[in-house]
């Protein structure tokens, strides 16, 4: 597989962790670098690593994982999207920042934006695709957009006041229908 495809492919893998990472930095009141780092180490993590396990089941699983990947990615997205949309509801101004930060939101936000990756994986070992260097410019490429994403985020989210839960809620909702609608069309 020659680089451009390569690259290709890591940006439309990174788009989805893109948009999860604006939706972060928009729902912080303060974004540290800390943070933004964080973020793309985990995104990054699962983008390369899911390629890795999807590469390395083959073509024993591809009906059993196809079967519910889109399903699986469209709960989580809706699950937390559905949870800021009710938090945003709340009166609690003094306690209104998200709770992206914790270790099990981001968890379940990796995995769900890279299961699309594990597929891709699949694909890599039907094709014979050698996968080090995809694995490594896609875990790069997720790396760096996630992290100029919180960035962005943040720094866009001042418009928007105290709603902001709910347009990232809806973000997050309308990501796990995208993934659920490409699946199913």
């Amino acid at each position: 597989m020659d680089m451009p495809t390569v690259v290709l492919i890591a940006v439309g893998l990174a788009m989805d962790c893109f948009a999860v990472s604006i939706t972060n930095g928009i729902t912080m009141r303060n974004t540290e670098i800390n943070y933004a780092l964080k973020i793309a180490m985990f995104f990054g993590l699962f983008q390369a690593g899911m390629p890795i396990i999807g590469w390395l089941a083959g073509l024993g699983v591809i009906e059993f994982i196809s079967s519910f990947d889109h399903w699986t990615a469209f709960g989580l997205l809706c699950v937390i999207g559905g949870k800021m949309i009710y938090e945003s509801t709340k009166i609690e101004p003094k306690k209104k920042e998200a709770k992206i930060q914790s270790i099990s939101v981001l968890l379940m936000l990796s995995i769900a934006t890279s299961i699309d990756a594990l597929a891709v994986g699949l694909s890599f070992a039907f094709l014979k695709v050698a996968i080090v260097i995809p694995i490594i410019v896609i875990g790069t490429m997720t790396f760096l957009l996630s992290f100029i994403g919180v960035f962005a985020g943040n720094k866009f989210g001042g418009f928007f006041g105290k709603r902001i839960e709910t347009v990232s809620g809806l973000v997050l909702i309308s990501i796990g229908i995208k993934i659920l609608a490409e699946h199913l069309i």
